[in-house]
């Protein structure tokens, strides 16, 4: 009987084998028939566009002695920016408060009598209110921002100019990454004295290549000038594919 045991032993893993040989045998990844050859290649896409939205931070930062007496200025101080923002004809859903802060101001560090340093004193609380900012209309920018500046806000930066809706031009870019990726296809094809017979696999990548932000200064806030000029530019949007390809003779 032991020598039964041991005969059916192989038989068994004989019978499992084929099933983890048939697991190790799935490919993964594009496959192509015998023969033919397998191109992977990168195409990219660009459509530019005009800005038609400008992302921006304004705010107000408060001083005082004590940390409510700083907090209380900013508030009214910040209830007149906002104020501004609508008499300028921004919608409220266009203005989200992004940060809220209320922090120490220290003092000099002294030194002791016995020549040890001391630490820093606290002499009063700095308080800020920051919002963020959608102006629809760019031609009015400039004088929003003035006005902005005019009611109190003493922290303006941005913008970043964007679309309201890009998906019109990223289509556009995706239609020309793929004839991009596809004509670099057939010449490598014709090179190596192939055909392309189909695509495999086709991966995106890409979005905005804004211009650099415009950042105002408090200085130049504070300075009585012409209106705050502002040039929006335009925007790149661009996809980047990489597409494979199955080659035959």
């Amino acid at each position: 009987m032991k020598s039964l045991k041991f005969a059916l032993a192989p038989l068994a893993l004989a019978l499992a084998l084929p099933g983890v040989a048939m697991a190790q045998n799935v490919q993964s990844g594009p496959v192509v028939a015998a023969g033919n050859t397998l191109l992977s290649v990168n195409g990219e896409g660009r459509a530019t566009r005009v800005p038609d939205l400008a992302v921006f931070s304004a705010g107000v930062t408060s001083q005082a002695a004590t940390a409510g007496a700083a907090m209380s200025a900013n508030a009214a101080q910040m209830n007149k920016v906002i104020a501004a923002l609508k008499t300028a004809g921004i919608a409220d859903k266009d203005v989200q408060t992004s940060q809220i802060s209320l922090n120490p101001v220290y003092g000099d560090q002294q030194v002791s009598p016995n020549g040890t340093m001391r630490a820093p004193r606290i002499v009063g609380y700095q308080a800020g209110n920051t919002v963020s900012v959608k102006q629809r209309d760019l031609k009015q920018f400039g004088k929003v921002l003035d006005t902005l500046v005019a009611s109190g806000a003493n922290e303006v930066n941005g913008p970043n100019f964007q679309l309201d809706n890009p998906d019109a031009a990223m289509d556009e870019a995706r239609v020309a990454a793929i004839k991009s990726a596809r004509a670099r296809a057939d010449l490598y094809a014709k090179a190596a004295g192939l055909r392309v017979v189909r695509i495999l696999t086709i991966s995106e990548g890409g979005g905005y290549s804004p211009p650099q932000p415009v950042m105002f200064t408090k200085a130049a806030m504070m300075a009585d000038a012409a209106p705050t000029p502002v040039a929006a530019g335009q925007l790149d949007l661009t996809v980047s594919v990489n597409v494979q390809f199955e080659l035959a003779p």
